[in-house]
């Protein structure tokens, strides 16, 4: 259609809007509807690559925390050959009692190979120089640890060597079980003579622990006067001294420029030790502190040859949740009643019917009380402590209730330097 000047309506002279659209847009306003377009497609552009770089971050600390939980995980030697042949012996073994509670069963090794050469010349042969039997209660209410001395007369089951031969059943000290049998006969030597099931087991050596002391940044003891012992390398003031690894290790091991020389001794002072560490680690917050867990974790998984069921980050965690909540009151440490063994002044035995009273009570899951500075009679070891009977012991044979037997010990929340 074409008006009266033969121009076409709505032609580029025509101001009036094109038909079914809007009025026809000038220089201008291109350009600021382009403009706009571009911001858009800007800010659009930088959202994705927003995300990407988000997930580029996301996947990145997903691949380095597997890293590190891989190294953990892989730090962890499992006992594979103790496995095995506990397996062997399943019909022989006690049945544990209380499901919920466990056993565990930590052993100082004193090989002195590798890294622990330093420490002796003959890198073969090893032995149980500490060995504690951790009970952990039911609902995880109090953790006790008993020392067993290493020089303790026991029967000793027939057990596989390295080299696949067996040894004769014997009754020897007990750290000749590992000696000749590694952590399995030792396993089984333990529950032979506790009738207590053990339910996993760690092993460390020198320079484990030692790592150990070092990654929670030292332990503090207290010294009632100054230490000056040349073979354990200390050279320590008195008071409040913080320990590092090799100086821990040291005072741990000492026998002979320490207390009077004894093996019981010792392991007070290894037990005192513990505690000041448990303590630490508690203080500290070292299980809710990622930046101070990792190197403990670090240490400590290098540092462990453990039954496959610990042998694994998961197997640890299960373990460690399980018992970071134990008040320290709670966390309590003894010997097992021994005396001097009657044939020889040199060993030891245990005392009875102390020493059966104590293992019952971790078989059945009952309370245990510690106290310290009882009298100790023979100079090695206090025995049970009551107020019932005059000769320090008591059955509860006709009591409904029995109380809690008090043994000669330290908890985790005691201060040593008071």
């Amino acid at each position: 259609m074409t008006d009266t000047a033969g121009t076409p309506s709505g032609g580029p002279d025509d101001d009036t809007p094109a038909a079914g659209g809007d009025r026809a847009r000038g220089p201008e306003a291109g350009a600021s509807a382009s403009g706009t377009g571009l911001i858009r497609r800007r800010r659009r552009r930088w959202a994705r690559y927003g995300s990407v770089g988000v997930a580029l971050l996301a996947i990145g600390a997903m691949a380095a925390g597997w890293a590190l939980y891989a190294n953990l995980n892989g730090n962890i030697t499992p006992d594979e050959a103790a496995a095995a042949e506990l397996a062997r012996y399943e019909k022989e073994r006690p049945t544990a009692l209380v499901h919920g509670a466990q056993n565990i069963l930590l052993i100082g090794s004193d090989s002195r190979a590798g890294e622990n050469r330093r420490y002796g010349r003959d890198p073969g042969t090893q032995r149980s120089d500490t060995t504690i039997l951790l009970h952990l209660s039911a609902g995880r209410r109090s953790a006790t640890a008993v020392s067993l001395p290493r020089d303790l007369m026991v029967d000793i089951p027939s057990c596989r060597r390295s080299d696949g031969s067996h040894t004769e059943p014997t009754f020897a000290m007990f750290n000749y079980a590992f000696e000749k049998g590694g952590s399995a006969c030792t396993i089984r030597t333990v529950e032979k003579l506790t009738d207590i099931r053990i339910d996993h087991h760690a092993v460390v050596d020198f320079s484990g622990f030692k790592k150990m002391v070092d990654a929670v940044g030292g332990v503090q003891i207290c010294l009632a006067e100054p230490i000056r012992d040349k073979a354990a390398k200390l050279q320590l003031p008195a008071g409040r001294v913080t320990l590092n690894g090799e100086q821990a290790l040291g005072y741990v091991r000492a026998r002979k420029s320490l207390g009077d020389g004894s093996d019981t001794d010792r392991m007070e002072r290894q037990q005192r030790f513990l505690a000041a560490l448990v303590k630490k680690v508690r203080s500290n917050d070292v299980l809710l502190n990622p930046a101070k867990l990792y190197p403990v974790l670090d240490a400590a998984t290098s540092a462990l040859t453990t039954d496959p069921g610990l042998a694994s980050l998961r197997g640890l965690y299960d373990l460690v949740r399980g018992v970071r909540d134990i008040p320290t009151e709670n966390v309590q440490f003894l010997t097992v009643p021994r005396e001097s063994y009657v044939h020889n002044s040199n060993r030891d035995q245990l005392v009875e019917p102390a020493a059966e009273r104590l293992f019952e009570r971790l078989r059945s899951d009952a309370p245990v009380e510690v106290a310290r500075n009882f009298a100790r009679g023979d100079g090695k070891n206090a025995h049970e402590n009551t107020d019932t009977e005059s000769d320090g012991y008591s059955l509860y044979a006709d009591s409904e209730v029995s109380p809690a037997p008090t043994f000669s010990g330290n908890t985790a929340d005691e201060d040593h330097c008071r």
